[in-house]
């Protein structure tokens, strides 16, 4: 049974990886990536991705959608927490001010923390309730592209 758990949640991982992917985002797996990532200058927004439902049913299509707006994060990343631990850890090492939450998004500026939406704003609401969320932040911190 457990070799049906794991071949299971492997094909749940690897789809909830595309789907992140599709929209346009660049998948942080190691440290060394999040450290070049969160260099940058510019926005980015993080997406922590994880394989719950409100991840899948909400986190992922508002990351895909919310980026379909006039102000807009330069680069767009992502973590997944429970598969890439070490990445993940570093990441949420910018988050000052907030505990680890999957799912969530984090706007930095220049490697600085601007803003978070927890789990506890995307869960138990719907997908446009977070673009919304996100394009707020976007009209605030992000420049017009």
């Amino acid at each position: 049974m457990n070799m049906d758990f794991n071949f299971l949640m492997n094909d749940v991982v690897q789809q909830a990886r595309k789907e992140i992917a599709a929209a346009g985002y660049t998948e942080l797996k190691t440290p060394d990536e999040v450290k070049e990532a969160f260099a940058k200058e510019g926005t980015t927004l993080v997406m922590v991705n994880s394989v719950c439902g409100c991840a899948g049913g909400i986190a992922r299509p508002a990351a895909a959608h919310s980026v379909h707006f006039d102000q807009r994060p330069d680069h767009l990343v992502t973590v997944f927490a429970g598969q890439d631990k070490e990445a993940t850890e570093l990441a949420r090492t910018y988050f000052t001010g907030y505990p680890p939450s999957s799912p969530s998004f984090a706007l930095l500026k220049d490697g600085k923390l601007c803003t978070m939406v927890e789990r506890h704003e995307i869960e138990g609401h719907q997908p446009m309730e977070v673009v919304h969320k996100l394009q707020s932040a976007f009209e605030t911190h992000c420049s017009e592209l």
